[in-house]
C-alpha cells in the first residue's frame, strides 16, 4: 500500500531534496487519473525548522503523524553525517518498519536510518561523497557507493539529490505501476527510469578511452536485448580489450555489462507485461532471457514476485 506519506524534516534540512518528495507525492494528480496521496511534512525537533538557506519551515505535523503513515521519508540536512537525531524519531522509524512501513532516505539521509539501526545487515547507498563515512560509522551497513539507489525492502536508501526521484518513482512503480510512474515522471518532466549509478558523478582521473565507446555500445546493447551478447562481442565494438571495456563499463555505469543487461532485460519485461497479453515464452523471449522458467527466475530475484502476479497486479483493463 502506498496512501499515506511523511517527509520528517530535522534542522538545516535542504529545500531542494525536500522539494523532490514533495513533488512526487505532494502535488494532486487526480485530474491526470493518477492518485492522489495523503501528504504530511512532519516536523521532528520543533514545530519551525531552519532549512539551509536561512529561512524556516513551519508544520503542524510531529512524529505522531508517522504511525500509520505508509511510506517515511527523510530528507537531507547539514552535518547529518556527524550529528546525532532525536531518539524519538530513532525509535518511531524502528516501530514503522516493525509494523509494515516502508522508509526512504535522500542523499545523506542515509544516516538517520543507519542510527536506528535500520541498515543493519542491508545494503545501502548514500552520496558518493559520504559512503566512507556511513560505511565507518555503521559498519553492519553494506554499502554501495556506485549506485542511484538501493531497494532493500521496506528500507530504501538513494544518492545525493535527484538520485532521490529515481528512488521514490521506482518505489511508485513497484506498487502502482509504470503508468502511474510514468505519469508522474511526465509532469515533472524527468526521466520515469535512469540507467547505470553515481559513478559517473564521482571525482577521478578523466578516463583514456574513445569519447563515445562505451555510449555507443549501450545503445547498441539495449535495441538487442533479446541477442546473446558476450563482453568480448561487447568490447570489440568499442575497440578495447574485454578487460578495458569492462574497467571503462563500469565507470560509466557502476555496475557490470552482465548486471546492466539483466536489469534493462527484467525493465523491458516488466513493460510488456504491462502492457501487452504476450505468453510468458514471448515475453521472455523478445525481453532477452532464454525462456519463461529464466524470466521467472530472475523476476523473483530482482523484484520478489513472479510475472504472472506482476501482470495481474500492473495491468491495465483489456481493451
Amino acid at each position: 500500500m502506498l496512501k499515506k506519506v511523511a517527509a520528517v524534516l530535522l534542522d538545516n534540512v535542504h529545500p531542494f531534496e525536500l522539494g523532490v518528495v514533495c513533488e512526487v507525492f505532494g502535488i494532486d494528480r487526480q485530474a491526470d487519473g493518477l492518485p492522489a496521496y495523503d501528504f504530511a511534512v512532519v516536523a521532528a525537533e520543533a514545530a519551525s525548522v531552519r532549512a539551509v538557506p536561512g529561512f524556516t519551515i513551519s508544520t503542524p505535523h510531529g512524529l505522531d503523524r508517522l504511525m500509520d503513515a505508509d511510506l517515511i521519508a527523510i530528507p537531507v540536512g547539514d552535518n547529518f553525517h556527524t550529528r546525532d537525531f532525536p531518539p524519538d524519531l530513532l525509535e518511531a522509524l524502528r516501530e514503522a518498519v516493525a509494523r509494515g512501513a516502508r522508509v526512504l532516505s535522500v542523499c545523506v539521509g542515509a544516516f538517520v536510518l543507519g542510527a536506528a539501526g535500520l541498515l543493519d545487515g542491508r545494503r545501502c547507498t548514500t552520496h558518493w561523497r559520504y559512503a566512507d563515512a556511513l560505511a565507518r560509522r555503521f559498519p553492519k551497513a553494506r554499502v554501495e557507493p556506485h549506485v542511484l539507489y538501493v531497494d532493500e525492502d521496506p528500507v530504501l536508501t538513494s544518492a545525493g539529490t535527484s538520485a532521490g526521484i529515481d528512488a521514490c518513482l521506482h518505489l511508485v512503480r513497484k506498487l502502482q505501476g509504470s503508468e502511474v510512474a510514468n505519469g508522474i515522471a511526465r509532469r515533472m518532466v524527468v526521466p520515469p527510469h535512469r540507467d547505470g549509478g553515481q559513478a559517473q558523478y564521482i571525482e577521478r582521473p578523466v578516463a583514456e578511452y574513445r569519447e563515445g565507446g562505451v555510449r555507443d555500445v549501450l545503445a547498441w546493447m539495449a535495441r538487442h536485448l533479446d541477442q546473446e551478447l558476450s563482453v568480448e562481442q561487447l568490447s570489440a565494438r568499442a575497440c578495447m580489450s574485454p578487460r578495458t571495456f569492462a574497467r571503462h563499463f563500469r565507470m560509466e555505469t557502476g555496475t557490470t555489462p552482465y548486471r546492466w543487461l539483466l536489469g534493462q532485460r527484467v525493465l523491458t519485461a516488466q513493460r510488456m507485461l504491462e502492457s501487452t497479453n504476450e505468453t510468458m515464452e514471448v515475453v521472455a523471449a523478445r525481453s532477452g532471457f532464454a525462456n519463461a522458467a529464466a524470466l521467472r527466475h530472475q523476476f523473483v530475484r530482482s523484484l520478489n514476485t513472479t510475472p504472472i502476479a506482476y501482470r495481474r497486479a500492473f495491468r491495465g483493463p483489456s481493451t
